[in-house]
């Protein structure tokens, strides 16, 4: 434990006791953001959020990184500081829909200027996700295959737990250094089957999520029908899944020959017990992707699904 004096003490307290600066500590506790960030996550002018910064940083709760042609801010290295700020907001509900906006919302700007990303597309998923409320939901999140940092990075954000299954090693270890790049926690396990992530990789990870995403699954992963049954088997009773598949694999994920991408889509889920709820058109970076929402049917479907020789 750091003990202060008062006068210290008190200075944190009138830094830290204002709506506005507490938000900003809470969204700096993710990792270094910028003031415009900030700005675009409050929804306050950056004049305003830079003010607030000022005060924050004059009492030694936060500090300024300079990463290029940015400056950026977070929380302060000075273990007395780290305590008092990680000690009040312990206090708070960080699944509050404010500040989880504010986290998904800083997250998503500051996506638009990491180092190493340059992904119009994965910023375009990452953005659905968050304006869908990823974070209104409070359980653990399944994220199948990590082509896209992006969308590791906005689920991340939600403080929710989070596992990932990566179809490679060479996949693995890049969402690793993403993740220990940009500062943030999550369980990111590689697949065994070269040939794509299979029963295996499911009992690995685990059952119960209370959100499955698929990220381009035919790139690497596997056969969409197998994989969305896998999907489905890992959901809980109330679960959601995202999936997010290019119309070029959807047009080869099934038998049939005259079908729209559309049908086939929710045809697939369909058979996967899964009920679509949506599904948008996604274009940028020259690719277009159908995302869609579903949810867990009532009833699973009455095909059984093998996992390494057993049935579930």
């Amino acid at each position: 434990m750091h003990a202060v004096s008062p006068s210290v003490l008190v200075k944190w307290l009138r830094a830290a006791g204002e709506p506005s600066r507490l938000r900003l500590l809470s969204a700096c506790a993710d990792g270094a953001l910028s003031v415009s960030d900030l700005s675009r996550a409050l929804r306050q002018s950056e004049p305003r959020v830079s003010r607030h910064l000022k005060i924050l940083s004059e009492a030694g709760l936060i500090e300024r990184l300079r990463q290029g042609q940015w400056v950026h801010y977070r929380l302060s290295a000075s273990a007395e500081a780290a305590s008092f700020v990680h000690g009040l907001l312990a206090q708070l509900d960080r699944r509050d829909p404010l500040l989880l906006r504010d986290r998904l919302e800083a997250r998503a700007g500051a996506l638009a200027h990491a180092p190493g990303t340059d992904s119009r597309l994965g910023r375009a998923l990452a953005e659905l996700l968050g304006s869908a409320g990823l974070g209104a939901d409070e359980g653990p999140v399944l994220l199948v295959g990590v082509d896209h940092p992006e969308i590791l990075e906005v689920v991340a954000g939600t403080a929710r737990p989070l596992t990932a299954l990566a179809q490679s090693r060479r996949a693995a270890q890049s969402a690793r250094a993403h993740a220990e790049r940009r500062g943030f926690s999550c369980r990111i396990l590689q697949g065994r089957d070269p040939e794509g992530l299979g029963g295996e990789d499911f009992e690995r990870a685990g059952t119960g999520f209370d959100l499955v995403l698929l990220d381009h699954p035919s790139a690497g992963c596997g056969p969409l029908p197998r994989l969305l049954a896998q999907a489905r088997a890992a959901l809980s009773a109330n679960g959601r899944l995202w999936l997010f598949e290019g119309y070029d694999a959807l047009e080869n994920a099934g038998a049939r020959v005259v079908e729209h991408p559309l049908a086939r889509l929710r045809r697939l889920l369909a058979e996967a017990g899964l009920e679509c709820e949506r599904i948008s058109p996604v274009e940028a970076d020259g690719a277009h992707v159908l995302a869609a929402l579903a949810h867990a049917s009532a009833a699973r479907p009455e095909r059984r699904v093998q996992h390494g020789g057993n049935e579930r």
